[in-house]
């Protein structure tokens, strides 16, 4: 299931996020994240996915 989300992370990262974690502070610093560069976005998606 992790690896679908990775995938879902490189694709959409707020998406991926919100699969993992849902509408929490994560979410949103993703957000602002994926607007301010698409690449950090997804480092940090990638990220909270793989600490659990």
């Amino acid at each position: 299931m992790d690896l679908l989300r990775i995938i879902v992370a490189i694709l959409l990262p707020p998406l991926g996020v919100f699969l993992q974690e849902g509408f929490g502070k994560h979410f949103w610093i993703n957000i602002l994240l994926t607007l301010l560069g698409y690449i950090p976005g997804i480092v940090h998606a990638v990220w909270i996915i793989a600490k659990r």
